[in-house]
């Protein structure tokens, strides 16, 4: 990076522009979205149901059923952030979250990762949602969500990402 401009610094995101570079020798510039990160959870309950949760997402005009997720705090360990976020959007807590697979979203122009996480032996408290969020929570079956995948009604990429790795791991073990 030759230069860097901040163009815009936001609750959530940031944006900048760089001078760059290239193989070539000549240079460009690059529009670059921070984000701090975020993590995503495949919550499994005692029926073999994903939780997923239905929300309406301003930027693309339309309700989605996706994956439990959300962003990471300054300073917070990601499985942990996993915990929190499970239990402010669903309502539950899970005594066991393990680590699924990591990803950049769009690393054409962003720097965001998702983590995304299983939990289990989950219990259920009490739903905890921001006050800008309204979140309806949706057990499905796991054979019900591949072909809402498949159909394009789970449609976003931490959702179908997550779920597709887990399947993935329940078909290496055999499960």
């Amino acid at each position: 990076m030759l230069s860097t401009k901040r163009v815009y610094e936001g609750r959530i995101i940031n944006l900048r522009v760089d001078t760059v570079a290239l193989q070539d020798g000549h240079t460009s510039t690059r529009e670059v979205v921070e984000y701090a990160g975020a993590v995503a959870i495949v919550a499994v309950n005692e029926k073999d149901e994903l939780l997923l949760v239905r929300q309406f997402r301003y930027a693309v005009g339309q309700t989605l059923l996706e994956l439990p997720a959300g962003k990471v705090e300054p300073g917070e360990d990601y499985a942990a952030s996993a915990g929190r976020e499970l239990l402010e959007e669903t309502g539950y807590e899970a005594k066991k979250i393990e680590p699924l697979i990591t990803f950049y979203t769009t690393p054409g122009f962003t720097n965001e990762k998702i983590e995304v996480f299983t939990a289990s032996d989950l219990t259920l408290k009490n739903q905890n949602l921001d006050d800008d969020e309204f979140i309806d929570v949706e057990p499905v079956s796991f054979e019900k969500v591949l072909d809402m995948i498949a159909k394009g009604e789970i449609c976003d990429a931490k959702s179908t990402a997550g779920i597709l790795a887990y399947y993935y791991l329940k078909r290496q073990a055999g499960l």
